[in-house]
């Protein structure tokens, strides 16, 4: 135990507004926790939030130095207060998914070759062919959005390559509006990567290859095969495979650090590398989700987190592969209609009083006695569908519902469509299958009490802060081990458990399933 509490491992996460890192010991109990604020620390970049906002209002971007610059100053105030690098084991990380870098020719030489006396920042303000760097708000890319689909033959033969429908944000996209933007920067650019894997490549003075997880964020990889798509190449830019390089299992060590780090900090020279990936890939591992499991976040947006093994893509939510296992999926869904849906019918049904809300779920049964709705108050992601839709249990429309009666519609609305596009893209609840709650709502045992009946699985609360970083230190613990064949469940295993909140009312999957084969055809029949 005291050699396990003398080692240690760090999690990056290069987010959207800071860079944060969290440093666990080999008993994963965190020892050391800090961030950099973008805004407020780092003044001269002029960002709001961590990002510029061009004039079109649709083109959003970071700069590429601020980001090299964000982690001058972590490590060096890691280094000033103390922190013993030469304990560090490994290393891994997260970044903001869909963002892209684009390396300047030359740059790889400049990586192999850092002046430890020098700050990251200054060694290599000349490596990037583009200073600001397209970011995942961007949505100016309807264009290639249009033309990829086309190319494939379609948004669903899209999806069933690579996960995803086409979306603005997505790289590949990105790059095509580069590439026919910027023929210049494109024709300069050695190597493109993406947040993660540009981050990575800090640390191991050498290009790092995009992770699996990842690199299925980016309407580019087939995600069955694991591999580049050839079609989605073509369609997007001449010659890309050389400049995004080879892609590599999401548990991979790709090397130890740079001796950049161990000459400047202390890092030992034998600390690994483990691949980066994507922030929300992160995540899932912070919340060390298994299979059947499913994460909920309930907040402004509710979002859903799937542990999947065979997944059906669709043109809704995304499919990525796992970050912790090379064999299995994960999902995401996001619901626009969230938290403030929910904070607008507590104030009109229930006087703006949480208790009254809580009490009318209570008070009514499960099913609401056939009594169904759908609450869209801005233009929904999944359905693609907007305004409230209520049905009484004649399936007929109505214009209202008696105040308790709505409050149940809308939670258990809710929740029917989480396990309705679940199940669309391949979730199944299996026996030990968990829902892990967090996100405001996750405070309301009421509103866990519906989702638990609605998905007949226990709900489990979860403390999600930094849970990338979190996830990603674990990571780096997996990725020492992985090649020795132990799980990701198994390096974990004595992480803090999360904490029981509800089980499943007995009889709530007699009353559901039939209610759920409802819910799925009045949204088609709402959607035609």
């Amino acid at each position: 135990m005291a050699e396990a509490a003398e080692s240690c491992f760090l999690g990056f996460d290069f987010s959207t507004q800071q860079l944060k890192v969290v440093a666990i010991d080999g008993n994963l109990e965190v020892i050391h926790q800090s961030s950099v604020q973008f805004d407020s620390e780092l003044p001269e970049f002029r960002t709001h939030g961590g990002v510029h906002i061009h004039e079109d209002k649709l083109t959003v971007t970071s700069p590429v130095l601020m980001w090299v610059k964000a982690l001058d100053v972590l490590l060096e105030r890691m280094r000033d207060s103390g922190f013993d690098f030469s304990r560090v084991k490994a290393v891994s990380g997260s970044g903001q998914q869909h963002g892209s870098v684009f390396w300047r020719s030359g740059a790889r030489q400049t990586l192999k070759r850092l002046n430890p006396q020098q700050r990251l920042h200054h060694l290599l303000q000349g490596c990037f062919a583009l200073q600001d760097s397209p970011v995942w708000m961007d949505s100016s890319t309807a264009d290639e959005c249009v033309s990829l689909e086309a190319s494939v033959g379609g948004a669903q033969s899209l999806a069933d390559i690579t996960g995803s429908r086409a979306y603005e944000r997505f790289t590949g996209n990105q790059i095509a509006k580069i590439y026919r933007l910027k023929p210049k920067e494109f024709s300069e650019t050695e190597r493109i990567s993406l947040i993660s894997s540009f981050a990575a490549s800090l640390f191991l003075g050498d290009f790092a290859p995009i992770d699996f997880s990842d690199g299925s964020g980016m309407n580019l990889m087939d995600i069955f095969q694991k591999r580049w798509s050839s079609v989605c190449l073509q369609a997007t830019a001449p010659h890309l495979s050389e400049r995004l390089g080879e892609l590599t299992p999401s548990t991979a060590v790709l090397g130890c650090v740079s001796p950049y780090y161990s000459e400047r900090y202390g890092f030992p020279q034998n600390c690994r590398v483990v691949a980066f990936t994507g922030d929300n890939p992160g995540s899932l591992a912070g919340m060390r989700l298994r299979e059947g499991d499913l994460a909920v976040s309930l907040g402004t947006s509710d979002t859903v987190f799937l542990w999947i093994q065979e997944p059906k893509p669709s043109v809704e939510g995304h499919i990525f592969c796992n970050p912790v296992d090379c064999s299995a999926y994960m999902a995401l869904i996001c619901f626009k209609n969230g938290s403030l849906t929910r904070e607008r019918v507590r104030d009109e049904c229930a006087g703006g009083s949480w208790e009254r809300f809580s009490s009318a779920l209570r008070d009514t049964h499960m099913g609401n006695s056939g009594n169904i709705g759908m609450y869209y108050d801005v233009l929904e992601i999944t359905p693609a569908a907007a305004g409230v839709h209520r049905f009484n249990a004649e399936g007929h429309q109505v214009s209202a519902f008696q105040p308790q009666v709505e409050i149940r519609a809308l939670v258990e609305g809710q929740f029917m469509a989480k396990r309705v596009h679940a199940e669309k893209l391949g979730y199944k609840i299996i026996q030990g299958s968990r829902v892990l709650a967090t996100g405001g709502a996750s405070a309301n045992r009421e509103i866990l009490q519906v989702l638990s009946d609605v998905f007949n699985a226990p709900v489990y609360t979860i403390d999600v802060a930094n849970s990338a970083c979190l996830g990603c230190a674990y990571r780096a613990a997996h990725g020492v081990v992985a090649d020795s064949g132990v799980s990701f469940r198994e390096t974990v295993r004595n992480a803090p458990e999360p904490q029981l909140a509800v089980r499943p009312t007995p009889g709530a999957q007699e009353v559901y399933l039939p209610m759920l084969e409802r819910f799925a055809k009045l949204e088609e029949q709402l959607l035609r």
